[in-house]
């Protein structure tokens, strides 16, 4: 009986972490929506902004709504994670791929855009922490920045 208590408990705990995380398969399928996850950033930074001006918004009326507020900073907390998922999950470990340091014009490039990915990385960690507006304005400025240096054409 405590065999199965234990199968049940692993296996809804899995499939609670796997229907959870969002991600791309990991098995080199060849399908990959690069402009859509950065439209996707895009998405989760506005309605980062929105949330944080709900907040404020919100916390400044004579008469408190807590429950909304909460519901607001969850939203917030949530986009914020869905930015670090893209960023993490789908760039860094599957379409930003190490260049040798032999290559120094393409070194110095993987180099740029990896900081860039961990510059997004900690603003949406700010986002999480904060409703300064600040912290949109550099994302959304960050994934331009990456977006125009991914996408750009490499001439031979």
């Amino acid at each position: 009986m405590r065999k199965i208590i234990i199968c049940t408990f692993v296996f809804i705990l899995s499939a609670l972490v796997s229907s959870s995380a969002f991600s791309h398969c990991e098995i080199p399928c060849g399908i990959y929506g690069d402009k859509m996850r950065v439209d996707m950033l895009n998405e989760h930074i506005t309605t980062i902004e929105k949330s944080m001006n709900m907040i404020m918004k919100l916390s400044a009326e004579k008469e408190l709504n807590c429950n909304q507020i909460v519901r607001w900073v969850s939203n917030k907390d949530s986009h914020a994670v869905g930015i670090q998922d893209i960023v993490y999950q789908y760039f860094m470990t599957q379409r930003v791929k190490p260049v040798s340091e032999t290559n120094l014009k393409g070194y110095t490039k993987y180099l740029k855009k990896l900081a860039i990915l961990h510059q997004i990385l900690f603003n949406a960690m700010k986002t999480k922490q904060t409703t300064d507006l600040s912290y949109v304005e550099k994302l959304r400025l960050l994934v331009q920045e990456f977006s125009s240096l991914y996408f750009e054409k490499v001439s031979e």
